[in-house]
């Protein structure tokens, strides 16, 4: 009986920790990169002008709050969107891929242009709904792979693409400072 009441305990509390709860929005605490499972670093809300736009979550292999490190680091790690507001649209996300992009490369995005336009147009053709998810999950070897809604889109090659597109959210010049911050789990 007590064998069956620890391990009803154990379950229990690794379904407690399973999630995350995010400006209302569940977010797992795990997500699959391959063969590995990387865990929450942090998460929170990207904002506009005051509106809620989706909830952005970073996954490592270990936690960390240095924003260098994560954005050289050769190695397995996520970033989740979730939309929650019906101003992301596919032309919005184009216009604030190519800014941040720009920001994240200090204006030296030539290197990486023709990858920059391959995400782009293969990842955002379709309209962008609320509720849509959208998967940024970086391979060594194999790149950046862009899944909507658990469907793969596209893969681009290249750890100089997967250091300037993690570096939207991370670098000196983030889409959204406090969304950084969250995600450093600071």
């Amino acid at each position: 009986m007590k064998a069956i009441l620890l391990v009803t305990f154990f379950v229990a509390g690794l379904t407690a920790t399973a999630q995350t709860k995010i400006g209302g929005v569940i977010m797992p605490n795990v997500v699959k990169a391959g063969d590995e499972y990387l865990k929450i670093n942090g998460g929170g809300i990207r904002e506009k002008m005051f509106m809620d736009l989706y909830i952005g979550v970073l996954y490592l292999r270990e936690k960390s709050s240095d924003a260098s490190k994560i954005i050289e680091a050769d190695e397995p790690m996520a970033i989740k969107m979730r939309v929650i507001s019906s101003m992301v649209s596919k032309e919005n996300m184009e216009e604030a891929i190519r800014s941040g992009f720009d920001k994240s490369t200090n204006g030296n995005t030539s290197a990486i242009k023709s990858k920059i336009d391959q995400l782009i147009t293969a990842g955002f053709k379709d309209e962008i709904a609320v509720g849509d998810i959208i998967d940024l999950i970086y391979m060594p070897g194999k790149g950046t792979t862009l899944h909507k809604n658990n469907s793969a889109v596209v893969t681009i090659t290249g750890l100089d693409f997967k250091k300037a597109l993690f570096g939207i959210w991370l670098c000196s010049q983030p889409a959204d400072e406090n969304l950084k911050n969250k995600m450093l789990g600071l």
